[in-house]
């Protein structure tokens, strides 16, 4: 007796005797291609070290800032006015003059006189006298030295001081906010807000099949979604993490991109692809 097969289940009997394909990891489906962040090298919030009254803001969003330029000021007329004290000061030169001369006066009359003392002339006491006058006059070279030394020392203090009511860039880079303006009171919130962008950090997050794939100074392709390029941007890896989520089974990798015209801006997603 024929046994009447059906159209659905032939179908079905045809599917299981089709081989199943090989199981393809999705890093190498995706042809090792992973969705990445780029981000600047570092931002900071540039503040002042002491308080005061915020005098000028020299900078604004989107500035471009070099290293030392100044960003920033407080307002400092006592410390110029300090600072020109101290400058006064340490460029007085007449104690130290008189008591020079004081002290080459001392020096001949000691001579003179132990001259008449050797020969019977004057008595004992004005040969002592002469030669106390001669060591105080000495010591008073001394100190007029000495006060000299720490006029210097008090200039160098006072320009310090002025200094701090100075606000100059850590490094290159772009200003991204301006938090305080001109008017306002300085105290320990920041001024403005810089960022470093040369170069640009890439973080990317991969699957930990891939330890060991990916070294410190594994070459890669970084790809910006937003076309501000049409080629590939060449980055190494800097740090990968050591310790990897054991929830979603992943670790971390940073990798940089030079960045030195400033063309290409932080905070664009890119796919990353590694080449060693």
């Amino acid at each position: 007796m024929k046994r009447i097969v059906s159209p659905a289940l032939a179908v079905l009997l045809a599917l299981a005797l089709v081989p199943a394909p090989a199981f393809v990891p999705p890093a190498e489906a995706a042809n090792e291609s992973f969705d990445c962040l780029m981000e600047p090298h570092v931002v900071v919030s540039v503040g002042a070290a002491v308080e005061g009254l915020l005098e000028a803001v020299n900078v604004d969003r989107g500035d471009l800032v070099a290293k030392g330029e100044v960003i920033a000021t407080l307002e400092s007329s006592a410390e110029r006015a300090a600072v020109a004290l101290a400058a006064a000061r340490a460029q007085i030169e007449s104690a130290t003059k008189s008591s020079q001369a004081r002290f080459d006066f001392g020096v001949r009359r000691w001579v003179r006189t132990d001259e008449l003392f050797k020969q019977n002339l004057i008595p004992l006491r004005e040969l002592d006298e002469a030669e106390t006058q001669k060591v105080l006059a000495e010591i008073g070279v001394l100190e007029a030295k000495e006060n000299r030394t720490l006029a210097h020392l008090e200039l160098e203090r006072a320009k310090a001081a002025l200094a701090l009511k100075t606000i100059r860039s850590p490094f290159d880079g772009v200003v991204v906010e301006r938090l305080l303006s001109p008017g306002e009171l300085v105290e320990q919130a920041p001024i403005l807000k810089i960022a470093q962008i040369d170069p640009l950090r890439v973080e990317v997050i991969l699957p930990v099949s891939m330890l060991g794939k990916v070294t410190l100074g594994t070459q890669a392709q970084v790809m910006p979604d937003a076309p501000v390029t049409k080629e590939p941007l060449a980055a190494r890896v800097k740090i990968v993490d050591r310790v990897a989520d054991a929830a979603s089974g992943t670790f971390g990798v940073r990798l940089e991109v030079p960045n030195p015209s400033y063309r290409l801006p932080a905070g664009l997603r890119c796919t990353v692809r590694f080449l060693d």
